[in-house]
């Protein structure tokens, strides 16, 4: 039962990372409900005759009866299956209002969906599993109208689906039928839509800031000229928008309007590469999902243009809306969203990368401006300075100075404790604080744990648990002199190395995720640069440290100070008069090293948080 029910949990999560936007696959369609057209982007239904047989096995009917629909494929159809559909029973005289309710025959493949009042109100599927029939039952109320026309849509594919197809009518009992209406699988308010021009010419910078607003990615790059640039451009004509798009992409590239920064309740607006052609559409997301394509996008003098990978599409959309509480009004300053991603027969796929997002909202009918963006959130940018703060300079100095200058200021103290314990413990206090703070931040921006950043987030929390271990086992460390003080030792020099470890394999994972992705190589070798020297001056220490330098040759007949401590902060440092010089020599060698290791880490660290602030 208990593998079972792990099992099922593994389909849900599996079901809630399917990419695709076709047609609802799980059936909840609630949303077509009025207008019955399903939610794939692509511009109209097939004009072909709908190859299914709708059946009832009544005509006549009084309230309360019930009356069994049949939706059956062709058998001479060479498809004879559908994925999806959506029945209804309407009123046969305004065919806007639903009537009645179903009960399911075969559960497996059918559920009832709740379009008015009534639960049950219509029928849709419960996958896109191939399917040749569904039969369900339909039960008539008591306000029956005089007569009642059952309503299907029917989804095979995703350019292949027919829209309200009219089946047949059942009349309450001695009323004369009505006159036998069309089948085609149109319906007769379906979408109507103008066809989208060809473009013969690419889209240009020129005028960008003084004749139209522009977005651009490169900064300052010209779609003209350059086949990897991201261009959004809009100028305002009266009571319309003109609008540009163009980027290289697989797929599609799509902007968005929105209140805010994060995705959710926007205005989309998505051009789509359909094999030689590209759809223009519009639609809405409610959340971090999908957009639902609208039935109607109420766009002008659509046109598009594919050439050397690049897409590109142009429209124009009216400042007031009329009618669609989803399209938002232009008068009103937005933030804007540039994406683009990958597309299979029409099916768009999660964005490619983040979206480039603008820094400022800005108002639409607004004066020209030539706008900046970022598609790394400030949350995230903050989450890789901290993590690089703490783990490629803050831990690295406090290890430096607790692993070679111990023996260092003997006679210094600060608050009651040697130097190089306090510098030690305030480095490492730092580190932590800087990892907690690092450590939350992507979840705040997530909203809970990201299914996209492979191994990042897990490397992410042994760093956190490990950093946490760290300073608890440190309350609890023996005295210097006991006799199992190594043993902590130990384990303090293991893990505290086991999390810089890890440390920074997640950091080289980190400026690779899509919500940061610093530019590589170049990102990636200065990171590298970073860790090698880092090793090169503990090496350089550890050799000083074991006498192997020939600084020791010009001191003859002098010992330097070479000899481990193992304790913290009570050893006692003694020097013979011989001695004495030869360890200011030592220490000055020593501090040299640190403050040439300190100065290159601080010049690599601030060339990497650069990159992050204009990622």
């Amino acid at each position: 039962m208990e593998v079972l029910m792990k099992t099922k949990i593994v389909l849900v999560l599996i079901s809630l990372c399917i990419e695709t936007v076709i047609s609802y696959p799980n059936g909840k369609v609630t949303v077509a409900c009025w207008h019955m057209t399903p939610a794939h982007g692509h511009s109209d239904p097939s004009p072909k005759d709908p190859p299914y047989i709708i059946s009832a096995d009544k005509s006549q009917f009084s309230p309360g009866d019930e009356i069994r629909v049949k939706l059956l494929a062709k058998s001479s159809e060479n498809k004879r299956y559908f994925k999806g559909f959506l029945i209804e029973a309407r009123n046969a005289g305004n065919l806007d209002k639903i009537v009645g309710s179903f009960r399911l025959i075969n559960p497996a493949i059918s559920q009832l969906l709740k379009c008015t009042d009534n639960n049950g109100s219509a029928v849709s599927h419960t996958s896109d599993h191939h399917k040749t029939e569904v039969e369900v039952v339909w039960i008539a109320p008591k306000d029956s109208p005089s007569s009642v026309r059952f309503v299907v849509t029917v989804v095979r594919g995703y350019k292949d689906y027919w829209v309200k197809i009219l089946g047949p009518v059942a009349s309450q009992n001695g009323v004369a039928p009505p006159t036998a209406g069309t089948t085609i699988g149109r319906s007769t308010d379906a979408k109507t839509t103008t066809a989208s021009s060809k473009l013969f010419r690419s889209f240009t910078s020129e005028g960008c800031g003084s004749q139209k607003s522009c977005m651009r990615d490169p900064d300052g790059c010209d779609p003209q000229n350059d086949t990897s640039c991201h261009f959004l451009s809009f100028s305002n004509e009266e009571t319309s928008i003109l609008f540009e798009l163009s980027g290289p992409a697989e797929g599609y590239v799509s902007f968005a309007l929105s209140l805010d920064k994060w995705m959710g309740n926007d205005d989309v607006y998505m051009c789509i590469r359909d094999t030689n052609r590209v759809d223009i559409n519009t639609g809405y997301v409610s959340g971090r999902t999908h957009p639902v394509f609208s039935s109607e996008n109420n766009l002008k003098d659509t046109a598009w243009r594919l050439s050397d990978g690049v897409i590109q599409c142009s429209f124009r959309r009216d400042v007031f809306p009329i009618d669609h509480p989803n399209r938002f009004p232009l008068d009103q300053p937005y933030y804007l969203f540039m994406a683009h991603g990958r597309a299979e027969d029409g099916r768009t796929h999660r964005h490619d990368r983040q979206p480039l997002i603008s820094t400022n909202q800005k108002e639409l009918t607004g004066d020209p401006e030539d706008l900046t963006g970022s598609r790394s959130p400030l949350l995230i940018k903050y989450h890789g300075a901290c993590m690089l703060i703490a783990w490629m300079s803050s831990v690295s100095a406090g290890v430096i100075i607790a692993r070679y200058f111990k023996p260092d200021w003997p006679e210094r103290n600060i608050l009651g404790q040697k130097v190089w314990f306090q510098l030690h413990r305030a480095l490492m206090t730092i580190t932590v604080l800087l990892t907690l703070v690092g450590f939350v931040l992507p979840f705040m921006y997530r909203g809970g744990w990201s299914k996209r950043a492979g191994l990042h987030p897990y490397l992410g929390c042994v760093v956190m648990a490990l950093a946490v271990i760290q300073p608890v086992m440190a309350l609890f460390r023996p005295s210097p002199d006991a006799s199992r003080r190594y043993i902590f030792n130990w384990m303090h020099f293991g893990t505290g190395t086991i999390a810089q470890i890890v440390a920074v394999i997640a950091i080289f994972l980190g400026i690779h995720q899509q919500a940061l992705l610093l530019p590589a190589p170049w990102s990636t070798g200065l990171l590298g640069s970073m860790v090698i020297w880092f090793v090169l001056a503990d090496l350089v220490l550890e050799v000083h440290r074991r006498g192997f330098l020939p600084i020791g040759k010009y001191f003859k007949n002098v010992k330097v100070y070479t000899e481990h401590i193992n304790s913290e902060d009570k050893e006692e440092v003694m020097f013979v008069p011989d001695e004495v010089e030869s360890f200011r020599v030592a220490s000055c060698f020593k501090n040299i090293i640190l403050a040439i290791y300190l100065c290159g880490n601080l010049g690599f660290l601030t060339v990497l948080l650069w990159t992050i602030s204009v990622a």
